[in-house]
């Protein structure tokens, strides 16, 4: 009959083999989630970039604006009181130019830094506008909040003091701005 310690050590033996396995098993799985995530972003990043260029009016020159057929809605006026629609492209801000000319993904991110300004305080980042828009903290949904954020950054309406941080644009933020 074997012994009380010998089956004791068999039966941590076999466990210790199965969690060695399980644990190299959730390694590769999760090396394949993070290359899965990254694919993920970059076709995300692409697909925004893309929607970006073939908007129509986003880079029509001086003078375009009659001679080009409209393919789309048209750019929101500066007085416009009605939202634009989801999809459309972002201004560049100007004086005058109300938060309801942007479309309603875009008024969030401005109206919550403009809230932040109000109560005197910083910058956010994109993990930290996720967790306040209730959105899930995972690679795609930051990503998005990123690059909806530098578009409107590179549009005037928002300011990034620093890498990854971004606060509403000083012009925005000023009396008379467009919120």
């Amino acid at each position: 009959m074997p012994s009380v310690g010998g089956l004791l050590e068999e039966r941590e033996l076999t466990a210790r083999r199965r969690v060695d396995t399980l644990r190299e098993e959730a390694d590769r799985i999760q090396a394949e989630l993070v290359v899965a995530e990254r694919e993920l972003n970059e076709w995300v990043i692409a697909r925004s970039r893309v929607s970006e260029v073939l908007s129509p009016g986003d880079v029509a020159g001086p003078g375009d604006a009659e001679e080009q057929p409209d393919r789309g809605e048209p750019p929101a006026l500066p007085g416009s009181s009605e939202a634009a629609k989801p999809k459309s492209v972002v201004p560049v801000w100007r004086a005058g130019l109300a938060q309801s000319a942007l479309s309603a993904d875009y008024q969030r991110i401005v109206q919550a830094l403009a809230d932040r300004n109000r109560l005197g305080q910083g910058p956010l980042t994109c993990q930290e506008m996720a967790a306040c828009f209730g959105l899930d903290p995972v690679p795609a949904k930051i990503e998005a909040l990123r690059a909806k954020a530098k578009r409107l950054t590179a549009r005037g309406w928002l300011a990034e003091p620093a890498p990854g941080r971004f606060m509403l644009g000083r012009a925005v933020a000023g009396p008379g701005g467009g919120s």
